[in-house]
């Protein structure tokens, strides 16, 4: 598993850190960590899931998100 940080752009409140969290933590291959609004960190098997892919489950919620390192 590798730790990876996002930027989330978009988020406003604290709705919108639990409509991603929650998405992430449906998503096959990740583990969230900390979800904050703007960012989130999470573990991710890259094996099973795709930067491309986590980016594709974020913006279904409304958001823009991009690795921060």
């Amino acid at each position: 598993m590798d730790e990876v940080k996002l930027t989330i752009e978009g988020m406003t409140c604290e709705h919108c850190v639990r409509a991603v969290k929650n998405r992430l933590a449906r998503t096959p291959g990740v583990e969230v960590g900390d979800v904050t609004v703007g960012a989130a960190t999470i573990r991710v098997d890259p094996a099973r899931v795709s930067l491309d892919e986590i980016e594709e489950v974020i913006a279904d919620e409304g958001y823009t998100a991009f690795r921060a390192d």
